[in-house]
C-alpha cells in the first residue's frame, strides 16, 4: 500500500514538510481549493510553489477546482507525480486531462461521494489513477463515509471490466481503523491522522 500526506489540516506547513520528507511516506497529497468548486480556498500558487524547499517527495495534487485548465500548468511545473481533477467539472474533461498528459504527468478523475460510479466510464482510457473521495470535499479533518467501501469495489470492478491499469486512491477521514474499509485500494491519503500526530512515520507505518 501506498501512503499519500495531505497537509491540508497542518497548523505549521513548513515544519511539517520537513518532517514528512524524513519519512517514507510515497508522495505529499496537495489539496488545492478555489472557494467555488468547494466553500473552502487554499493559499495561491506563488506561496505554494515554495514546497519544493521543504520537501523532495513526488507530489499528489488534487484540483478541486471549477477550472483546471487554469491551474495545470503552474502546477506540472513542479516535483509532480499525479494531477487529479474532478469527474463533476463543467470544463471539457478530456481536453483537461490531454493537457496533463502533454507534461508526462500522470493524470486522475476525483469522484464525489454522491456522484455515480459510470460517470467516469467515458474518462477510462485517458486516466492513470481514481481518488475516490471518501468524504464531501473541500475541508480536512472528516469523518470517513462508511458507504465507500461499496464504492471501491465498484471502481475495482469497473477497472477490471475495460482490462486497465488504474489506480484506486482513497482521500478523506483515513486512519488506522478506516483503512480496512478501504480493500482494493493501492493508494491511501490521510491528512490529519499524520499531521496531528506527534510520530508521522508511526502512522505512516500503520496505513500500509
Amino acid at each position: 500500500m501506498k501512503i499519500s500526506a495531505s497537509f491540508l489540516s497542518s497548523k505549521d506547513i513548513p515544519n511539517d514538510l520537513k518532517k514528512l520528507n524524513e519519512t517514507d511516506v510515497d508522495y505529499i497529497h496537495v489539496d488545492i481549493m478555489d472557494g467555488k468548486f468547494v466553500s473552502n480556498k487554499t493559499m495561491p500558487f506563488k506561496e505554494m510553489r515554495h514546497i519544493y524547499e521543504y520537501t523532495s517527495k513526488r507530489l499528489d495534487v488534487h484540483l478541486m477546482v471549477e477550472n483546471p485548465s487554469a491551474y495545470i500548468p503552474l502546477y506540472a511545473e513542479l516535483n509532480t507525480e499525479y494531477i487529479s481533477i474532478h469527474v463533476e467539472v463543467l470544463e471539457d474533461i478530456v481536453k483537461d486531462l490531454e493537457l496533463i498528459k502533454s507534461y508526462s504527468i500522470k493524470c486522475g478523475l476525483a469522484i464525489n461521494p454522491d456522484t455515480p460510479v459510470k460517470e467516469l466510464v467515458p474518462f477510462l482510457p485517458y486516466i492513470d489513477s481514481i481518488l475516490v473521495m471518501s468524504v464531501v470535499p473541500g475541508r480536512g479533518g472528516q469523518s470517513f463515509i462508511p458507504e465507500t467501501s461499496q464504492k471501491i469495489r465498484e471502481v475495482k470492478s469497473l477497472i477490471e471490466s475495460y482490462h486497465l491499469n488504474i489506480v484506486i486512491n482513497v482521500d478523506g477521514g483515513v486512519n488506522q481503523d478506516t483503512k480496512e474499509l478501504c480493500q482494493g485500494a493501492d493508494i491511501l491519503t490521510a491528512g490529519s491522522y499524520i499531521v496531528g500526530s506527534e510520530d508521522f512515520q508511526e502512522k505512516i507505518s500503520s496505513l500500509r
